[in-house]
């Protein structure tokens, strides 16, 4: 069934036309990744979605009833104090009924055994409806999105949003857009301020969750394990593709690759058919060269591939070669206002590693390389640089760019001997051209800022690069020419990212976070995350054995306890049936005795005959027989009777 579709659309401004011929259909349950270059539209096509923003020609159309959730970059959350109630906001008309719910209750206790009839049936058909809505399962699926995304589900309820950094507001939006209930999620850059540990856990929501989502990211890592189709926005148009991001990339170079064969093959066509034309426009042939001339004319032209504009193309030098041991730890302890984050480090970064440093949000990351760069002083241990070794950094924050100037200008004072052109060359390798060259800083996207430090850090020609989250900000292009960068450079990387791809890429070691422990692990990110996921299935079935045998100890336990207990039964039973049998046999033994008594009181026996006499010695032998059994089964059934207390 399909839920959303695009049909021709096109979006302009004034004289700019952002997007133009947009068709795309998208089913229901499909999961679609949106890439392209930052400003190509991506997020302009979510807008279009939601009816924020109308096209200029053709149309968008959605499923009747369909309902949509759109979480934005910048995080509103409303009235909401604590993080709790902004995950939860999207519940905000339950909780009001919720409460309203308390009061009504609260009010018909009031009224005892005589409560309104009118109170009564709202107050039924308010629980009624609060159960229909998901009003007992609400709070639940808040606790546990929460706990996902790193935060401790009662800690939430308290913890006032004021207090939150930047990257843990992102976590708290993307919470929020995650439990909303939505027949299509739209996640713009949902990866940004999530770790490798809560980027996985998001990667296995979505692909539990039943429904449709759409998905803006640069993180090829995630795309390739969520979604099922590529949107790729290129050029003011788009294209789809059938997989994942690597599915992508494969099917988009044999498109490049058969749409250049085509152009070409066209070009030669045009090319011959022109010819014929120029030589027998005024000859014998003429009607056949107009005919030609006429159907020329008629032919659509094919498109070549787009190149690649903007995209960022440069390369990184060193000035010198430096010392071969790059960065030195030796027991080293780093502390923040008495938080203990490192604790007794010991690693060697040696000339050419690219040192992948992971590990979850607020462990230390960025605090550890602050530290080895001296920027901060180690509480204990030591950490430097080794000799000519000279260092450029990359900060999360891009606070290394300067405010309150151009974009040029901060190229031009680094190097105040460029001529302008050099200046406009080396900010065209990193996207920067026409007007754009003078733009502010301080009204410069993140993306742009991004470019430029990076543009700051190739002219510093250091041997040492620090790179704390470089992929933040920048689309897959501008990534990849990263890659492409630090591929062919001679110094030595230390770098933080959760950017999987990249750090597959890219990586010869990892220090690897684990509490106040950092593990120098002395091989890539590839191996590493293998190691990983080798420890966590061993994990799993350590946990699965012990957990078979703790059930199994159980299930013996509760066999013993029953076999004893039905021994037990069975030995009271047989007490009972022994003393019951005891009970019956004093009882026979009783009548008989009364009986023989009977007899041996009967006056007719006594008739002086000689079989009288004989017959009264027999009946006497009897009574005193059965008067001894008597006294012994009043025994056995005395020992019965108490052997059952």
């Amino acid at each position: 069934m399909t839920q959303l579709s695009f049909a021709g659309v096109s979006v302009e401004f004034g004289a700019t036309t952002l997007l133009r011929d947009v068709s795309f259909t998208v089913a229901e349950g499909e999961c679609w990744g949106i890439i392209g270059r930052n400003g190509a539209g991506k997020t302009t096509i979510f807008r279009l979605l939601t009816g924020e923003q109308r096209p200029t020609a053709g149309a968008v159309s959605r499923a009747g009833s369909l309902r949509l959730s759109l979480m934005d970059q910048n995080r509103d959350f409303g009235e909401a104090v604590t993080v709790w109630e902004a995950a939860a906001a999207p519940f905000a008309p339950l909780i009001a009924l919720e409460a309203s719910l308390h009061e009504q209750a609260n009010r018909l206790a009031d009224m005892g055994n005589h409560p309104d009839p009118a109170a009564l049936d709202r107050y039924g058909h308010d629980m009624e409806r609060f159960a229909h809505d998901g009003g007992y399962e609400f709070h639940a699926k808040v606790d546990a999105v929460l706990q996902g995304l790193a935060f401790d589900a009662e800690e939430a309820k308290v913890k006032l949003l004021s207090v939150l950094s930047g990257g843990e507001r992102g976590r708290v939006g993307l919470a929020a857009q995650l439990v909303a209930p939505a027949d299509v999620l739209l996640l713009d850059e949902p990866t940004n301020h999530l770790d490798l540990e809560t980027t996985e856990w998001l990667q296995r929501y979505l692909l539990e969750r039943r429904g449709t989502v759409l998905i803006v990211s640069h993180d090829r890592a995630f795309l390739d394990e969520v979604v099922d189709h590529v949107l790729h926005v290129e050029a003011g148009t788009t294209v789809t593709y059938r997989g994942g991001y690597s599915a992508f990339v494969i099917q988009r170079a044999e498109r490049r690759l058969s749409l250049e064969r085509q152009v070409d093959q066209q070009r030669k066509f045009i090319a011959k058919e022109e010819d014929f034309i120029r030589r027998n426009l005024a000859g014998q042939n003429t009607k056949q060269a107009q005919g030609r001339r006429k159907l020329l004319s008629r032919l659509p032209r094919l498109t070549p591939p787009p190149g690649e504009g903007d995209a960022m193309t440069f390369s990184l030098e060193v000035k010198e070669r430096g010392g071969d041991r790059v960065v030195y730890c030796d027991r080293l302890d780093v502390a923040v206002e008495g938080r203990t984050l490192v604790r007794d480090f010991h690693a060697t970064a040696m000339r050419g590693d690219v040192v992948a440093i992971v590990g979850p949000n607020g462990a230390g990351k960025s605090t550890l390389l602050r530290t080895i760069l001296g920027e901060r002083t180690p509480t204990a241990g030591e950490a430097r640089l080794g000799g000519s070794i000279t260092a450029a950094h990359f900060r999360q924050d891009l606070a290394q760019v300067p405010m309150g100037t151009t974009v040029y200008d901060v190229v031009s004072s680094l190097r105040p001997l460029w001529t302008r052109g050099q200046v406009q060359g080396l900010l065209g390798a990193f996207g920067f051209s026409g007007d754009t060259v003078q733009r502010r800083t301080d009204v410069c996207s993140g993306g742009e800022r991004s470019r430029l430090a990076l543009a700051m850090i190739t002219l510093s020609r250091a041997n040492l690069l620090v790179l704390d989250e470089p992929t933040n900000h920048l689309d897959v292009e501008s990534i990849e020419a990263i890659e492409d960068a630090l591929d062919g450079y001679d110094g030595t990387v230390l770098l933080v990212s959760h950017d999987r791809a990249f750090l597959r890429e890219l990586s010869t070691r990892v220090w690897a976070f684990d509490g106040t422990r950092v593990e120098d692990f002395g091989g890539t990110f590839v191996e590493w995350e293998a190691r990983q996921k080798a420890r966590a299935a061993d994990a799993s079935a350590e946990a699965t054995r012990a957990s078979i045998a703790r059930r199994d100890a159980e299930k013996k336990q509760a066999q013993r306890s029953s076999s004893s207990q039905g021994k037990e039964h069975t030995a009271r039973r047989d007490r009972q049936r022994v003393a019951e049998q005891a009970e019956q046999e004093v009882a026979k033994l009783e009548a008989r005795v009364a009986e023989c008594r009977n007899a041996v009181q009967d006056p007719a026996l006594y008739d002086g005959t000689a079989g009288s006499v004989r017959r009264a010695a027999e009946l006497n032998r009897a009574l005193k027989d059965a008067e001894a059994a008597l006294d012994t089964a009043m025994q056995r059934w005395v020992e019965a009777t108490a052997a059952q207390q």
